[in-house]
């Protein structure tokens, strides 16, 4: 490292203290906390942008959000050069450098790494990140902090984007590194463009059934709804009433989003009983998630939900697979963790679907879906998106190309050209509750169905999740996408006995990923028996793992 680099990371670093006592670790979400205690780990995630940039020769992007936390929380995460997640082999390196206490030691870290990973930390490369953050208050001082880290490292230039979604962050460094144009124009242009296409290729006696083409969205008084209001005016066949756009005096997050919905079921505020029967649907904080819901009655705060189970099980319906099954190259993969609710992995199989387990959290489930030439997932809580390869896209190109030249206006054309557009609709990078809105729109004209009609596709089986505190959660290891515990011993055989009182009951245990508690899950055929299932399994666990064992 030249010398003038060592003193330049020296100085900058001078400038930022870490908080005392606060240790802080790089997960799916990247760093999230307070935000009055993030400035010195968003500068330090600036360097590791620009240093990521530099191995990888590729721009890199950095956002400051935190998605469905209250507005004082904020975070920030880096974007890799694909337009995912952080390489996980960079996620130990990344705490190491957020926990270090003194400019020295954070100094050595860099320097150890830097050689280990032989990135030219010597001034001639450049670096590109690109910058944006949502509509929280922090955001302004915390964006200053990660410039100050990024201009740290010689040759690192960032580019501020401004406020965006994490989605349209994740796509415009995807679609930099494609030699794509990496703008928010470029971006609506594409999605609008994509589903105006995918709307000019609905069945003509769909087009003339009278399907309500308005659905009404709560933009979670953040960033989403601030965008919403800019692409609705760009769609000529869907009407978009936004609620919570953040402009009214709502506070982010607060009894409004996507999570809120979808955990607690109540309608969010700015709806009343005024909206009984309308399509309704929900983005979280940073518009990375969508949940549907429709009030059922004037006198109940309860919704009907469509959660993400249910948008995954309604875009692969019988009519939804044909047009794989008229372009038969394509392997597809359906991919869902264990908290899927089981009424929807059901439904799926009875279509003749193979269906893939992960373990929790995004990271897994996009790996695996980038297996296959059409990769699908998406979580209960929202997040999914569908992932096409290359090699199967090129083939597809080829495929419309000479259909249209032999057959224009087939069918196996019009199901090419539908597949096409969705890949071009869909955010291929992340989960994006934008794209996935007109996507799911598209796929209600096509089929002429109403909300009530989609919700009735499955009765999902009630379940009941609990927590349960222990001395180390690290006694626990599970097998099997997370659904057997092989540790301690002799408790996955307690909690089968226990399953198997219970009609169609489903029960799996696993430990946080950042507190000393065990995560209970429990499905059965009612509520009342998923409720004792959980309750049951969790004496299980407090007697195998509580402070009250450990005293024995």
């Amino acid at each position: 490292m030249k010398e003038e680099q060592r003193l330049l990371l020296l100085h900058s670093s001078s400038l930022f203290s870490p908080p005392q006592g606060v240790k802080l670790s790089y997960g799916t979400a990247g760093f999230r906390a307070d935000a009055s205690i993030l400035k010195t780990t968003v500068h330090r995630v600036g360097i590791l942008a620009a240093l990521r940039s530099l191995k990888t020769q590729s721009a890199v992007g950095l956002m400051i959000t935190a998605s469905h936390n209250k507005v004082t929380d904020n975070g920030v995460k880096i974007v890799d050069p694909s337009g995912g997640m952080l390489t996980q082999e960079w996620e130990p390196f990344a705490d190491q450098l957020a926990n270090a206490q003194t400019p020295e030691a954070f100094l050595s870290l860099i320097t150890e790494f830097v050689e280990k990973e032989k990135i030219p930390l010597d001034g001639v490369q450049s670096a590109e990140i690109l910058l944006g953050r949502d509509t929280r208050p922090s955001g302004e001082s915390l964006l200053e902090a990660a410039k100050q880290g990024i201009s740290s490292i010689l040759g690192a230039i960032a580019l501020d984007l401004g406020i965006l979604t994490t989605p349209q962050l994740h796509w415009m460094v995807r679609a930099r590194n494609k030699g794509m144009k990496a703008t928010e124009p470029a971006y609506f242009e594409q999605i609008s463009n994509s589903f105006r296409c995918l709307v000019d290729l609905i069945p003509n006696e769909t087009k003339s059934s009278k399907m309500d083409n308005t659905v009404v969205v709560d933009g979670a008084d953040g960033v989403g709804g601030e965008k919403l209001e800019v692409l609705k005016t760009m769609l000529t066949s869907l009407v978009i009433e936004v609620r919570n756009t953040g402009k009214g005096g709502g506070i982010l997050n607060d009894g409004v989003g996507a999570d809120y919905v979808q955990k607690e079921k109540v309608v969010p505020r700015g709806f009343c009983s005024n909206d009984v029967g309308l399509r309704c649907a929900s983005l979280d904080g940073d518009a990375d998630r969508l949940v549907y819901f429709s009030v059922p009655t004037n006198s109940s705060r309860k919704i009907d939900l469509i959660d993400g189970d249910k948008i995954l099980s309604f875009i692969l319906t019988k009519k939804g697979t044909e047009n794989l099954n008229n372009n038969s190259h394509a392997r597809l993969g359906v991919i869902q963790t264990a908290y899927a609710n089981g009424a929807s992995t059901d439904y799926l199989k009875q279509l003749g679907l193979e269906v893939i387990f992960t373990p929790t959290g995004v990271k897994h489930l996009h790996e695996k879906a980038a297996q296959f030439d059409i990769g699908i997932y998406f979580e209960a809580n929202g997040h999914g998106t569908i992932l096409f390869s290359e090699s199967w896209l090129s083939w597809l190109e080829a495929r419309n190309n000479e259909l249209g030249f032999a057959s224009e206006g087939s069918e196996q054309q019009k199901a090419a050209l539908r597949l096409l557009s969705v890949s071009k609709l869909i955010n291929q990078a992340v989960g994006d509750a934008l794209s996935c809105l007109l996507l799911v729109e598209v796929v209600l004209q096509h089929k002429g169905w109403s909300i009530h009609k989609w919700n009735e596709l499955y009765q999902d089986l009630p379940s009941r999740q609990l927590k349960v505190k222990v001395v180390d959660r690290t006694a626990v290891a599970t097998t099997n996408a997370e659904t057997v515990a092989i540790s301690p011993p002799g408790i996955q055989e307690a909690i089968d006995a226990e399953t198997a009182k219970y009609p169609r009951g489903r029960c799996f245990i696993r430990p946080s990923g950042t507190e000393d508690v065990i995560r209970v899950y429990a499905e059965a055929s009612t509520q009342e028996a998923a409720d004792s299932l959980a309750g049951s399994v969790a004496k299980i666990v407090d007697r195998f793992l509580g402070f009250s064992s450990s005293q024995r």
